[in-house]
């Protein structure tokens, strides 16, 4: 018998292209990795349960793409996201200066104010890294927003990327457990089913933001 499902959450993948957000996805999804994975057209969209604390939560994953001339397809499926994983590639500084309009971005689209954030800088298993541990700490904190480093390639972080920010969204007072289904398929609908009282969680008004040195982070160091 399938576990009791306690919410679905919707969750956005945004930053520049070729930074690995589909292979991220992939990873974490199938347990997949290819070298020479193509870009994103558009959208794609993926599905996955998880179990944390005893609750089982089934996650929407929409993986945006992130070239300038797709961009007019996104603002609608920035509505009513209740998580978001901005990735850079820590060997490109470039898109982790693009954060910056990424992060905007979402900002004006979002209608949830109180999505919670991640950064995510990926690539770890290569060499020359250009954006250090320290100024991509620096950013998140500033932004108050997770942050966590991965790699698709060898699975580094990519699990703990998700528990974490699902996590996050479970204590987050009101950003999920009102929220009435409506539907996966739809660009705007995250789905959330109404529920309250399970055990292990702590939906109280004295939430903090988020925690940029976050037990996940530690642990990947």
């Amino acid at each position: 018998m399938d576990p009791e499902v306690l919410t679905t959450l919707k969750l956005l993948m945004i930053g520049e292209s070729n930074v690995g957000k589909s292979s991220i996805l992939l990873r974490f999804t199938e347990d997949e990795f290819y070298e020479n994975m193509q870009s994103t057209v558009g959208m794609d969209y993926k599905t996955k349960q998880i179990t944390l604390d005893g609750d089982t939560v089934k996650l929407a994953i929409w993986d945006t793409a992130g070239q300038e001339r797709f961009r007019t397809l996104t603002p609608s499926y920035y509505r009513d996201g209740q998580g978001a994983i901005l990735v850079y590639d820590v060997t490109d500084r470039n898109t982790f200066i693009k954060l910056e309009t990424w992060l905007e971005e979402l900002n004006t689209y979002c209608n949830k104010i109180d999505i919670v954030k991640m950064v995510v800088g990926n690539k770890i298993d290569l060499p020359n890294r250009e954006v250090s541990i320290e100024e991509a700490l620096t950013f998140a904190r500033r932004h108050q927003t997770l942050y966590i480093e991965s790699s698709a390639k060898t699975d580094d972080g990519v699990k703990c990327c998700f528990e974490e920010l699902v996590q996050k969204i479970i204590q987050t007072p009101g950003l999920w457990e009102c929220t009435r289904s409506r539907g996966l398929n739809s660009p705007g609908g995250s789905g959330p089913r109404q529920r309250s009282g399970k055990r292990g969680l702590r939906l109280t008004d004295d939430y903090e933001p988020q925690d940029p040195t976050s037990s996940c982070y530690c642990n990947l160091l």
